[in-house]
């Protein structure tokens, strides 16, 4: 294995972040195999004259990826076989919901069988998402953020200061901005992005004329959400409102025994919210769709089926634009598809 790995005295990279790198590298061009027995930490430290918590260290970090096991009285063993695919991504996705998960699924069926991508979840936290970066540094082709954060307040925010040296760290060439927009990253890479703001307000105005039929406007935003939702939203839909001198109403949720109103239309964001507020309908006896509207924020299959409006990025068009960028080697941003989708709901 020695010829293999070189150590470079003069390099700023830290000399075990040279072995973890050259290690990996080793096995996805296939100079070291799955099963393939590797120096023991005193003989790597004596081969390259290294001090042996350099060498423990780097192999404590590829034991963590699962890309060496240790067998207690025979040694270390090459265990990643993943690593060995022409392509290795690491996906980085806020939070775990079904739309979230049509990207990703539409995303792994365009990119094809010759590609290995690993999924982390960091639910919108900025130490998780830090913490499963630097893990995981330098062992992917790719790595492609959906970059949602929030504050001690449970505030969106969509990157922090330390998000962005720590994704100015990943070489542009590897990198990929999904759902949302980093500007303070500069360089050649790939952008697909929603334009939140801009979205709602030209969805909600190529739907217009059925929603000038309604009396008032209400959405429902989450201020203090798990998982908060990007404020541009709101200030998409107040444009869209004042534009047209229309009345409405921004609520935090859809509290039980709502006010309902002949001639409101509603416009949720959570799915509870959603789920509430059509079962008050029924329970009330109003007619969905004709005395009260419903507008739904993100489109599901499940929407599809019940016949629910939605206003909604294309999540699969999403994954399949971000896996045809890396096949066909662009660089370049790509703003999603957003559409008003047209069902029996208003």
């Amino acid at each position: 294995m020695f010829k293999h790995i070189k150590i470079d005295e003069n390099s700023r990279i830290p000399k075990y972040r040279q072995i973890v790198d050259a290690i990996i590298h080793n096995i996805s061009i296939g100079n070291l195999e799955m099963g393939q027995k590797i120096p023991s930490i005193n003989m790597f430290s004596e081969e390259y004259l290294l001090s042996r918590d350099t060498v423990e260290k780097a192999y404590n970090i590829l034991k963590e990826r699962q890309i060496i096991l240790s067998i207690r009285g025979k040694g270390y063993y090459i265990t990643r076989t993943k690593l060995i695919s022409k392509v290795n991504i690491l996906f980085f996705i806020n939070k775990l919901s079904s739309y979230k998960m049509r990207v990703y699924n539409s995303f792994v069926n365009s990119i094809g069988g010759t590609s290995h991508t690993d999924l982390h979840i960091y639910h919108c936290d900025e130490d998780l998402f830090l913490s499963l970066l630097e893990k995981n540094r330098g062992a992917y082709d790719y790595y492609i953020i959906m970059p949602h954060f929030k504050t001690d307040e449970l505030r969106h925010i969509s990157f922090t200061e330390e998000v962005i040296k720590a994704v100015k760290r990943i070489p542009k060439e590897k990198l990929i901005i999904m759902d949302n927009l980093m500007p303070e990253v500069d360089g050649a890479f790939i952008e697909i992005y929603q334009d939140f703001e801009n979205d709602i307000y030209n969805a909600l105005q190529e739907g217009l004329t059925k929603i000038s039929k309604y009396e008032k406007l209400i959405i429902t935003y989450p201020e203090n959400s798990v998982y908060p939702y990007p404020k541009r939203i709101l200030h998409g839909f107040r444009k869209f409102c004042v534009l047209h001198s229309l009345d409405f109403e921004i609520l935090d949720e859809i509290y039980d025994d709502m006010i309902l109103k002949k001639g409101d239309l509603f416009i949720t964001i959570s799915e509870s919210d959603l789920v509430n507020l059509v079962n008050q309908i029924r329970d009330k006896e109003f007619n969905l769709g004709k005395d009260i509207g419903v507008i739904s924020y993100n489109d599901t299959p499940l929407k599809e089926l019940l016949g629910i409006t939605c206003i909604s990025t294309d999540f699969k068009v999403m994954g399949e634009t971000t896996a045809r960028m890396i096949l066909d080697k662009e660089k370049g941003k790509v703003k999603n598809p957003f559409n008003f989708i047209d069902r029996d709901s208003i």
